[in-house]
């Protein structure tokens, strides 16, 4: 056990703690007691406050713990993750400040509540919730696969202990930390931790690329060790076990996993909610402009996985888990006190997006499944005491995930819920820029997208579990392999399309569209939002 580095890492595990229950008195409302308040901050969060919390909601234990275990595993494979961050936010700078300004003037909470007030459909907007619920579980339990990496570096607990409930004890206690101060504090914890989670980040990114390769010898030595890595052929398969480029056969799953990433970055509930508490449109427009700093950091992190292999992390150990690549080199490398200060990074950068994710994937159940099918004359205070409990019961399902699932590559849980949320992207986005689909073929096209991506995940095994043991398959017709995820969009938006056509062609009832076009051009202080039910209903 490392003493120093568990201290310091204790101190700012307390810190944080401390400012999420305190959080409730920053920027206090009258009314605590309602959704906007609790679920979505007041919607009053200026530039900086907006650019911390969706640094801190986009930029998570995925891009510490994930992208450099997939890159110390696979190699060039792993790089994925940059160019699709990179193609997000010119495709979200087109249609998020309309969200916003939608969303501002019906008091839209949930894309959901959009896509039901689009489209006059309570199913495609419960069903929009329902991937959105389902999609936001193994986005947390990555989280805490992140917070348990760390710890069992630490020696607490550990992957290594014989007794079930003392390997997980570092995932019972992270859920009870964050139950606590996101029970308590709603949004406003994850904002205000996010300053100090993306200080400790940018600190020990910059030591990192710094420090890191002095000791090694520099990045030439680096990349010299990982190319004879990935050299070396694999006894089972006979072939290399990665590669430094990546060469024609995974050209097609490296495009697809990127371009299917970056549709389905700005679906997720809790991107959505960090969009729709910006106090303004401009807001959400500037920080669309800013937040691809963030892409070189993710660069960088990305060469920890290289940097990993240099050092020798887990060189000769059988069945080694890559998740554990990051905090071993760091506690091999850095003194003890750093140690610390990296962890602390990794801990809190997985807590401030676990929190906002439970916060969103609450107010999708309370929105648009306990207030349109189970209580419709829900008051507001009513609404805000079910959300908080069930960001509780969001957390239990991510447990599950994590309790149940393969954790060797921890990046599948992220592009799973990928595969599943991006089946939401032609209801919302399409809804955005017109009217032309009809909610029945979106209907259709989301289960035939749902049930094609998740068959064709299930059957895929890998050598720790026999389902959901990876993300990429042979494309129908084409018979390159890809993202599971992009195809099954594909399919998803070909099936709205032709029964769009033929829908129409029978004239069968398209449903009443409460919005007009001048609400998605709206912004804050015109006319257009005076008389809007947020934020004067949460006052």
């Amino acid at each position: 056990m490392n003493v120093p580095a568990l201290v310091v890492f204790v101190l700012f595990f307390a810190l944080v703690t401390v400012l999420g229950f305190l959080a409730a008195r920053w920027r206090k409302a009258d009314n605590a007691l309602h959704l906007d308040e609790w679920g979505l901050g007041g919607r009053s969060f200026g530039t900086w406050i907006t650019w911390f919390l969706l640094g801190g909601d986009l930029y998570t234990a995925y891009t510490f713990i994930a992208v450099p275990a997939a890159v110390y595993g696979a190699g060039a494979a792993g790089f994925f993750a940059v160019p699709y961050t990179i193609i997000a936010y010119p495709l979200v700078f087109l249609f998020l400040p309309r969200l916003w300004s939608v969303a501002r003037v019906h008091g839209y909470v949930t894309p959901a509540d959009f896509v039901r007030g689009r489209y006059g459909s309570r199913a495609l907007s419960a069903a929009v919730a329902l991937t959105g619920i389902l999609a936001t579980m193994p986005y947390i339990a990555l989280q805490l696969v992140g917070i348990q990496a760390v710890l069992d570096t630490l020696g607490i607990g550990g992957g290594t202990s014989g007794n079930w409930f003392m390997k997980d004890l570092p995932l019972f206690l992270a859920f009870a930390v964050l139950a606590a101060y996101t029970y308590s504090s709603g949004l406003r914890a994850p904002a205000l931790i996010a300053f100090v989670k993306d200080a400790l980040v940018y600190i020990v990114i910059i030591v990192a690329v710094i420090y890191i390769p002095m000791r090694l010898g520099g990045y030439g030595h680096i990349f010299d060790a990982a190319a004879a890595k990935f050299d070396a052929v694999n006894p089972a398969t006979h072939k290399p076990v990665g590669s430094m480029v990546s060469g024609p056969d995974a050209q097609w799953a490296y495009a697809t996993l990127a371009l299917g990433s970056s549709l389905a970055l700005f679906m997720y509930p809790h991107t959505v909610t960090g969009v729709l508490a910006a106090k303004s449109r401009n807001t959400v427009r500037r920080n669309m402009a800013i937040l691809p700093a963030y892409s070189l950091m993710l660069g960088l992190l990305a060469l920890l996985g290289f940097m990993a292999i240099a050092a020798g992390v887990g060189k000769g150990v059988k069945g080694y888990n890559a998740q554990l690549a990051v905090p071993q080199l760091f506690d091999n490398l850095f003194p003890s006190w750093f140690t610390g200060v990296a962890f602390a990074a990794i801990g809190i950068g997985a807590l401030v997006p676990a929190a906002i994710m439970s916060i969103a994937a609450a107010n999708l159940f309370t929105r648009n499944i306990y207030k349109d099918f189970l209580r419709p004359d829900a008051t507001p205070e009513q609404e805000t005491r079910i959300a908080k409990i069930a960001s509780l019961l969001v957390k239990v399902g991510a447990l599950v995930f994590v309790l149940g699932m393969d954790k060797q590559l921890a990046i599948n849980l992220q592009l799973l819920g990928g595969l599943w949320i991006l089946q939401t992207f032609v209801s919302i986005v399409g809804g955005l820029f017109t009217r032309w689909f009809h909610r029945w073929a979106l209907l259709a096209g989301w289960a035939a997208g749902m049930v094609y991506g998740t068959w064709k995940a299930y059957g895929i095994a890998s050598p720790a579990t026999k389902h959901f043991g990876g993300n990429s398959a042979a494309i129908p017709g084409i018979g390159e392999i890809g993202y599971i995820g992009f195809t099954a969009f594909v399919l998803n938006l070909i099936v709205a399309v032709a029964l769009t056509l033929v829908l129409r062609a029978v004239k069968a009832p398209e449903g009443a569209d409460e919005t007009s076009p001048a609400d998605y051009g709206a912004e804050a202080g015109d006319r257009a939002l005076e008389d809007a039910p947020v934020p004067a209903a949460a006052h």
